[in-house]
């Protein structure tokens, strides 16, 4: 049996792909700037480009038609699902998430960026009026360029870049365009506590500093899109500390008698399966399960089918036991006495459904792979994103943000959200519709 060395492990979350999502509102180009990026790379099957070439019919090519797959996409001519794509250059391998822009979608582009390493911010400049900054007045943007952007924030994206699209579209001045409204943009950033990775003009249709840089555009000299993309870091939770693993699945295999593992030979053993939260674990280590409380011995862990030394946050692993202790799917995985299990707690509510947020109501929460129901106790106020202060509400609308107390039926072992957010996240379900409703990131236990 190949074991894995923790330094092999290392080597292969220093390498992994850089995950990153596209937001912006409804036709700033988002699916066609993937699709450039797609085309350049060279990361288009001959099939692809041969249907895409009879659709134009000697016009220019639709590169939006790339990601937006389902048929209803191509009718409406907007991107409804989270369509996934894959390319790499010679230094990085990319997965791209093309999130919805329209408000009713927003869910969408909240599960795309629950999982993303950084987040491209797409303006359309053709939509602003970037002739109205002065002295005192900053341009306006618009309001999913700052709902996306602040959800991706709450959301603990690492990385934000703001890409000012269709550049191309301004006869003249499109320096003093580009300016005003990066203007804007930072002074948005800063005021909502964003770290922002650069703020980039972008025409994804021409091509212009998407890829390569634009030769339209002799007024900048900074990086094109895809050079910053390759230098921005994934996001890497503590490795250090407590181990928290939440089980996701349990396999059970056979062992032989000619075969031999740490846990013995001749019987059966079950690995518990899942993506570590935080810490990391080997064999010998002493855990603890949650809810049950149980201790026992870590006799192997597996990765990828194999035994290996160790595995830390990030990676998936399979725990194996010294002995039998009932697990199942929904159960955390710990080391003794490192969690503080709670029934309420503050936090952040990104709210997603038709049907407002209103207090005492029962819903279901998912936490890690936990269902329990679950009230919201009180609102405590709602975020106003144009000017980004707190105001007194009652109740949460679609895509409106709060802060809101939970109360649920058995304890969690929930953390701030600030300081991981496997542990720090839930989802809430409309009992009724089974739709998911919202998205809580725990501030506070």
């Amino acid at each position: 049996m190949t074991t894995v060395t923790h330094n092999e492990a290392r080597e292969e979350l220093a390498h992994k792909a850089l995950r990153f999502l596209t937001a912006g509102s409804v036709d700033d180009g988002k699916s066609t700037l993937i699709g450039r990026l797609l085309f350049d790379s060279r990361a288009i099957l001959a099939d692809q480009l041969d249907a895409l070439e009879k659709r134009a019919a000697g016009a220019p090519i639709d590169l939006s038609l790339l990601t937006d797959g389902l048929e209803a996409e191509r009718e409406q001519g907007i991107t409804i699902d989270v369509a996934y794509r894959y390319f790499a250059t010679k230094t990085r391998k990319f997965i791209i998430a093309d999130a919805p822009g329209h408000e009713q979608y927003t869910r969408n582009m909240v599960t795309a960026a629950a999982g993303s390493d950084a987040a491209v911010v797409l303006v359309d400049i053709t939509k602003i009026d970037w002739k109205a900054r002065t002295e005192t007045t900053a341009v306006p943007l618009l309001a999913q360029t700052r709902r996306h952007s602040l959800l991706a924030h709450l959301l603990r994206v690492p990385n934000i870049v703001f890409a000012i699209n269709k550049l191309d579209a301004i006869e003249q001045d499109t320096e003093t365009a580009f300016n005003n409204v990066k203007a804007s943009l930072e002074a948005f950033a800063a005021q909502a506590g964003i770290d922002s990775k650069g703020v980039i003009p972008v025409s994804a249709l021409r091509g212009d500093n998407v890829t390569t840089p634009s030769a339209n555009w002799p007024w900048y000299q900074g990086p094109t899109l895809l050079q910053v993309l390759e230098e921005l870091p994934p996001s890497d939770e503590r490795h250090d500390g407590a181990l928290l693993h939440p089980v996701q699945y349990v396999t059970r295999d056979s062992v032989g008698e000619g075969e031999a593992t740490a846990s013995g030979t001749g019987h059966q053993y079950r690995a518990f399966w899942g993506r570590i939260a935080h810490g990391a674990v080997k064999a010998g280590d002493e855990v603890q399960m949650f809810p049950s409380g149980e201790t026992a011995i870590v006799a192997e862990v597996r990765h990828s089918a194999q035994v290996v030394d160790s595995c830390e946050a990030g990676q998936s692993a399979g725990i194996v036991l010294d002995r039998q202790v009932d697990i199942s799917r929904g159960d955390w995985i710990h080391t003794p006495g490192s969690i503080k299990p709670t029934d309420s707690f503050t936090a952040t509510l990104a709210w997603l459904d038709t049907e407002p947020a209103v207090v005492g109501r029962k819903y279901w929460v998912r936490h890690g792979n936990r269902w329990v129901q679950a009230r919201i106790t009180s609102i405590d106020n709602r975020l106003d994103i144009h000017t980004l202060e707190d105001r007194d509400a009652g109740e949460l609308a679609v895509n409106e943000i709060g802060r809101v107390q939970i109360q649920t039926q058995q304890a969690l072992p929930v953390e701030p959200y600030l300081d991981n957010r496997v542990g720090g996240a839930l989802i809430v379900v409309d009992p009724t519709t089974n739709r998911t409703s919202g998205a809580l990131l725990v501030k506070a236990a």
